[in-house]
């Protein structure tokens, strides 16, 4: 153990290491002293460690290590894939809960707040398992959409989510308009009409049921339909096809982060709303570009998610990269 990082540079002289060995002392010092920002804040700023879901990925920062709260600037920066590291999001934890053991914060790259995401929370439960904070017991996670259960298998590569119940009712999504339960209404794009079914599972996401679907159907779209005011807090969007009664496609387009190769809330509204319409069964595989998410429709719709993570890298972020930035 590293007392002090004065004690770890003297014994980097005194010991003449070789080349690999100065090498690997030198990146623990970087993320020893990232780890106590308010002592050696003027050498790095803090650490974070990154992680994918099928392509969705998540930077995660415990708030122990950062000398300020993020602000929307930073966030931006962060996530930013030419000025920063690069990722669809931040996740924030974890933070005391009084409901669940965690409770985590999810930002989008466009620095707004998240109040779900399924990959967010499969990523967040296989770092708490890799930090040794949670086993292979399930345990609760507290979001701003809710609580949720999460279980990590198979040594923190696959990690189910129970997600909660989706809503279908346009007060809880929101979706402009009189109480009703958002089933196969009619909006018009471009001169276009499409119908629509709008769902939330802590989230909201509108689900657009189509006989073919592209990513570029999604880039085209998927921002008129994320900002429509319709959705007086933006929405998710999901492009979907069925395939049989238990395999749909989606294409996503995700609020505050763009085109983005996989989603679990996004699974989770996208089978709920094809069971919904009878169009499929309770057990659900949901194909994206990044690869499939298994997803299992109980009673009054409760949700549970499978789907796989891995980890990327552990890293620190230098000062630097927020002074040479320009604004994005």
């Amino acid at each position: 153990m590293i007392a002090d990082c004065r004690f770890f540079r003297l014994s980097l002289v005194t010991s003449a290491p070789t080349g690999t060995e100065c090498a690997t002392a030198f990146q623990a010092l970087i993320l020893f002293c990232a780890s106590r920002p308010k002592r050696y804040a003027g050498f790095m700023l803090w650490a974070f460690t990154k992680y994918h879901g099928l392509g969705n990925d998540y930077i995660i920062i415990d708030p122990k290590n950062l000398p300020s709260p993020l602000t929307t600037a930073q966030i931006k920066t962060i996530c930013h894939r030419n000025y920063g590291i690069g990722s669809d999001g931040i996740l924030l934890g974890p933070l005391p809960s009084k409901k669940a053991k965690f409770a985590l914060r999810i930002f989008n790259p466009d620095g707004s707040e998240a109040e779900k995401s399924g990959n967010g929370l499969r990523i967040f439960s296989r770092y708490l398992y890799d930090k040794k904070l949670v086993r292979s017991e399930e345990f609760a996670v507290e979001t701003v959409g809710g609580l949720v259960k999460a279980t990590v298998m198979e040594r923190g590569k696959i990690v189910r989510v129970e997600m909660g119940k989706v809503s279908f009712w346009s007060d809880e999504i929101p979706v402009a308009g009189p109480r009703r339960e958002v089933i196969n209404e009619p909006i018009h794009l471009r001169g276009e009409r499409f119908n629509f079914c709008a769902a939330t599972v802590g989230n909201p996401h509108c689900v657009l049921p189509m006989s073919k679907i592209s990513p570029e159907i999604a880039k085209q779209m998927g921002p008129l339909l994320e900002s429509h005011l319709r959705f007086p807090n933006r929405t998710n969007v999901q492009f979907m096809r069925v395939v049989d009664r238990n395999n749909i496609q989606i294409e996503i387009w995700e609020r505050g982060a763009g085109y983005t190769l996989a989603s679990g809330s996004s699974s989770s509204a996208a089978a709920a709303v094809a069971h919904r319409l009878g169009l499929c069964d309770r057990e659900i595989s949901v194909h994206m570009p990044g690869g499939v998410i298994e997803i299992e429709i109980g009673d009054d719709y409760a949700i549970r998610m499978t789907g796989a993570v891995a980890k990327v890298a552990d890293g620190v972020i230098s000062k630097e990269m927020f002074s040479t930035s320009t604004a994005v």
